[in-house]
């Protein structure tokens, strides 16, 4: 592996090159440095580079090692959580990296990059830029879904859209707009799909009566194991969702 001598530390790093990348990237994590170079760059080019950055490489490491040194236990929003989405627990990891904003990725996992300036206590960034990516998500399943549903059933909204809600999951009004809440993103995908075929299926039967779960049904065969488990559930996901929001 090799190493950049900074003062008296030699700090170890794992060089990796991108055909896509446009420009050259150090992240920052705990016990691991990453300096992604471009394919075409040579060894005069990325020595030029860890040159220039040997600052921020030095003072970012010097902070994160203070950062793990004072904390006893494993924050919210660190690398080590645990974030709910789509019904398991996804592992979290929190980079430092030379960039000007946040980003949030997921690959079996959610990996959040933290930009150059973040403090020393960056859980409201990281919370903040988690809740903004499953919002998105949210959207596209919903968005998904309901496409999918209204090219089978014919039952397509006047408009359809995520939304917080202070109680309930969804709801259909009277001129057929759709509204979908966004912490579903914590259960399991045939949840949501059972919450979108219910709110659709209200386009064409107002009530609750057999008409009604018959068509809901026929939209979705396995709605009421997913009701099922949205009723055993639904604290859960509450409390999923003050998870974030305290940080915000």
């Amino acid at each position: 592996m090799p190493t950049i001598q900074i003062g008296r530390a030699e700090i170890a790093y794992e060089l990796r090159r991108s055909a896509t990348a446009a420009e050259r990237r150090i992240t920052v994590t705990p016990g691991h440095v990453e300096v992604m170079a471009l394919t075409t760059d040579n060894d005069d080019d990325i020595a030029g580079f860890l040159d220039r950055k040997r600052q921020w490489l030095f003072n970012t490491m010097r902070d994160m090692e203070r950062i793990s040194a004072s904390r006893h236990a494993v924050p919210r929003f660190m690398t080590g959580s645990k974030i709910p989405y789509r019904g398991r627990n996804m592992s979290l990891t929190v980079r430092r990296t030379d960039a000007e904003r946040a980003t949030v990725t997921y690959r079996n996992g959610f990996i959040v990059n933290l930009p150059h300036w973040t403090g020393d206590d960056p859980d409201q960034l990281v919370a903040s830029e988690l809740k903004h990516w499953l919002k998105q998500r949210a959207r596209r399943d919903v968005n998904e879904i309901a496409a999918a549903i209204g090219m089978k059933h014919g039952l397509t909204p006047r408009s359809i859209r995520v939304a917080d809600f202070a109680n309930g999951w969804g709801s259909c009004g009277p001129e057929g707009n759709v509204l979908i809440n966004w912490h579903l993103i914590f259960a399991p995908r045939k949840v949501l799909e059972y919450v979108v075929a219910h709110e659709l299926a209200h386009l064409r039967v107002r009530s609750h009566g057999p008409d009604f779960w018959d068509l809901v049904f026929a939209i979705m065969p396995q709605c009421y194991e997913a009701k099922a488990w949205l009723k055993c559930h639904q604290n859960g996901l509450e409390s999923a969702f003050l998870h974030l929001n305290q940080e915000q």
